[in-house]
């Protein structure tokens, strides 16, 4: 049974630009949209066609396409367009070798056969393309429908549920994460079964939406969202245009447009699973939490990566001891009066957490007993940002 949809078909697009591209533009300009398309062509494909670029020349703008049909990304740059038209180009030839050019000028030129000439300064290069009515067609952007989520709260949210999405090809449903949009507010969980990363934004303003809208955004669409975001374009970077249509996700920042095919499927339901009563906490800085969880990682059973937390009075002790490489504990003096407790966890784990929240200031760890699942959160005074993380105990 299939369980997802492709948004995009490789029938191709007859409205695009036709004729022999003719174009001059700037090597500053053209490598850095070709740096964000480039991560999306996919490097081994049985389909010749989508190791290329779509150029397509007109008005003033040089647009260019990249697609592995899973996901799509679609941007652009000013050019001085002398004959507009459209070609294709080997993507990842194309882009080390503009890389490898002189700042200035650079002269794109379809010849004969789908070749396309190259110029830039004394350098003169043809490259194989191959014919534009092979490209995949790629879908456009619905405008209509779109929201608008501000980019530095969706960047936030990705970089903190990111790390927790399962890997594991089989559990299709949590390879993604699960986006929640409200009105006056938004979420997004991840998990892959052992563990669970959920931030919620209080105080935002989403137009458009009443009631509630739940999307699952595919891990590799997430990776390219949050290189976007990190990058980003120059123009309009302050928000994200969030649209979907039944196979499709689009988001559109400034001038690129990234598309993905939706994960169908139903994401576990994660309300169930956050713990309600780990009565028993300690705060720590989360700088100590690493340093003591990083050299006594270095000790933990290779395949497990198991750690020993024991709280005692006013201590948090860390351990680990593995047959091969010996054993280690880092002690940390912090405040705590409840029943003595040892549980056990996946250093890794713990270690992704502290990385996500920039391990800067104070972490709040909380439990119910060695049997429950564990919760960690920033312990700061940020009320409209409540991020958690959950994790499941190891046998130890």
């Amino acid at each position: 049974m299939s369980t997802t949809a492709s948004p995009l078909s490789l029938e191709t697009n007859g409205a695009a630009p036709t004729g022999n591209l003719d174009i001059s533009v700037s090597r500053a300009e053209l490598l850095r949209e070709l740096t964000a398309a480039q991560s999306v062509v996919e490097r081994k494909t049985t389909i010749p066609i989508l190791s290329n670029f779509l150029f397509e020349a007109a008005g003033d703008r040089l647009t260019i396409t990249a697609t592995d049909l899973d996901q799509s990304l679609r941007t652009s740059c000013p050019a001085r367009v002398k004959k507009p038209g459209a070609c294709t180009v080997p993507a990842r030839k194309l882009y080390d070798y503009i890389r490898l050019l002189p700042e200035g000028e650079i002269s794109i030129k379809l010849m004969d056969n789908h070749w396309v000439q190259i110029r830039a300064g004394r350098s003169n290069t043809k490259m194989v393309g191959m014919a534009r009515a092979n490209f995949p067609q790629v879908p456009e952007f619905p405008a209509a429908s779109a929201i608008k989520i501000a980019a530095p709260a969706l960047r936030s949210m990705v970089s903190k549920t990111i790390f927790a999405i399962s890997s594991e090809e089989s559990r299709y449903t949590l390879n993604g994460a699960l986006l929640v949009l409200k009105a006056e507010s938004m979420a997004m969980v991840a998990t892959d079964g052992h563990r669970l990363a959920h931030i919620e934004r209080l105080g935002e303003t989403l137009e458009g939406i009443t009631g509630e809208k739940k999307t699952l955004i595919p891990r590799k669409a997430l990776g390219e969202l949050q290189s976007l975001l990190a990058s980003g374009s120059g123009e309009d970077d302050d928000f994200v245009e969030f649209a979907d249509d039944e196979t499709t996700l689009f988001f559109r920042m400034g001038g690129r447009v990234l598309t993905s095919r939706k994960l169908t499927g139903q994401f576990p339901n994660y309300e169930a699973v956050l713990p309600r009563d780990n009565n028993k906490f300690v705060i720590v800085r989360s700088e100590d939490l690493m340093g003591a969880l990083q050299r006594v990682a270095q000790f933990a059973d290779e395949r497990s990566g198991a750690i020993k937390i024991r709280l005692e009075q006013n201590e948090l002790r860390i351990s680990s001891s593995s047959t091969d490489s010996g054993e280690s504990e880092d002690i940390i003096e912090t405040p705590y009066n409840y029943d003595p407790l040892v549980v056990g966890f996946n250093s890794q784990y713990l270690i992704d957490f502290l990385k996500a929240i920039g391990n800067t200031g104070e972490v709040r760890l909380e439990f119910k007993d060695a049997q429950s699942a564990g919760q960690m959160r920033p312990e700061d005074a940020n009320e409209d940002q409540k991020y958690r993380y959950i994790l499941m105990p190891m046998r130890i």
